[in-house]
């Protein structure tokens, strides 16, 4: 039976711009979140799949209810809250986008240390965390006390999804992101990611260092460059190639790579460190091309718009 899949952190609102002679005069809505777009990209691959955190009771925040049911991610760990749903908008001015974010004290930041059910810690065979997660409220506590619960117990996977413009307190966040990758079995960044969280090092040095802080593979998406992937305990290192694909937007490109990489090693039976480490390295290239293949067919039309199983299955064909 394949594991399930339990992607922990925010679902929010994404208005993206509508343009006339280059001005924005207006939003189209859309559902976003890093942990969301994961789910997505996982169910649409047929991968078992739920959502936990806490979503708003609000328009926007039924609204994004109703979606992750339509797309087949269970919903029954995503707790309601009276509080506003986070939005990011993005408008284009003088040719440049600018960047707009409501998120102080909105519905995804207030989960709490003990609130998740019983239910999620018997069920969850991978645990997948990060991104904006773990910048704001009691939201970074809840999520650390549910990797420990589940370290040992489920395969631990993190993509911190960086974004320094929202990060207010340096120093606290990069110890929150110390604490998780010590626990974590798999670490995923970009490599924009690593610049800023390892400056001035080489890809292999700072791979070298993430290895050392405790997972058992780290993997680097360098975009067309491709993907570099590191395994513990001797940094040995895979690569695989980029896809050669005419790229329209690579907005949710490594959400769409971790819902494929995850729901990959989901059906090898990964659901465990000790399960991860005894792959070989054979079937974890094969696993990370898959990933691969699922965030080429992303970056192929606007926007988080992952690909279902018989799209990538003919790209990998």
């Amino acid at each position: 039976m394949t594991p399930m899949l339990t992607c922990l952190g925010e679902a929010l609102i994404d208005f993206l711009p509508i343009e006339v002679d280059g001005r924005t005069v207006g939003f189209h809505m859309h559902p976003g979140g890093s942990l969301l777009n994961v789910a997505v990209a996982a169910a649409r691959l047929g991968q078992p799949v739920a959502l936990a955190g806490r979503v708003a009771t609000d328009f926007f925040g039924r609204f994004l209810r109703g979606y992750l049911q339509g797309e087949g991610v269970q919903v029954r760990w995503l707790l309601d809250t009276a509080a506003q749903s986070t939005l990011a908008f993005v408008a284009t001015e003088h040719g440049e986008p600018v960047y707009s974010f409501y998120g102080d004290d909105a519905a995804d930041t207030q989960l709490r240390p003990g609130e998740l059910p019983d239910a999620l810690f018997a069920e969850t065979g991978l645990l997948h965390v990060g991104s904006i997660s773990l910048l704001r409220g009691s939201t970074p506590e809840a999520v650390l006390e549910t990797v420990a619960r589940l370290r040992g117990k489920a395969l631990i996977s993190c993509d911190p999804n960086l974004r320094p413009s929202l990060v207010r307190d340096e120093p606290a966040y990069r110890a929150t992101l110390a604490r998780l990758f010590a626990m974590a079995d798999v670490v995923k960044l970009s490599a924009v990611d690593l610049a800023w969280l390892i400056p001035g090092s080489s890809l292999e040095g700072a791979v070298a260092t993430l290895l050392a802080q405790g997972p058992a593979l780290v993997v680097i998406t360098q975009g067309g460059a491709g993907v570099l992937a590191a395994r513990a305990p001797d940094a040995r290192h895979l690569r695989t190639a980029a896809f050669p694909i005419t790229v329209a937007d690579t907005v949710g490109a490594g959400d769409s790579f971790n819902g494929g990489l995850l729901t990959r090693l989901a059906e090898l039976g990964v659901r465990s460190r000790a399960t991860l480490e005894a792959l070989p390295d054979d079937q974890i290239a094969t696993a990370l091309r898959f990933a691969a293949a699922v965030a080429a067919i992303n970056c192929t039309r606007p926007g988080a718009n992952p690909p279902h199983r018989a799209e990538v299955e003919a790209l990998l064909a």
